[in-house]
């Protein structure tokens, strides 16, 4: 079953990496600056505490 939604997001995620050449640093920096420019409204979510209460 293809997922339209998946579909979209493979093709951007070509097209963008594409626009850098397939440069995985260059992608990596885009992504940082995006995520600088938009950073009011990012969510950050606190980490959660591992237990041991994990039944033996």
């Amino acid at each position: 079953m293809i997922d339209p939604i998946v579909e979209e997001i493979r093709a951007y995620r070509e097209e963008h990496a594409k626009k850098f050449n397939y440069n995985l640093d260059a992608i990596c920096n885009d992504f940082k600056q995006h995520q600088e420019k938009f950073a009011a409204r990012l969510v950050r979510l606190k980490a959660k505490k591992i237990t041991d209460n994990v039944p033996k």
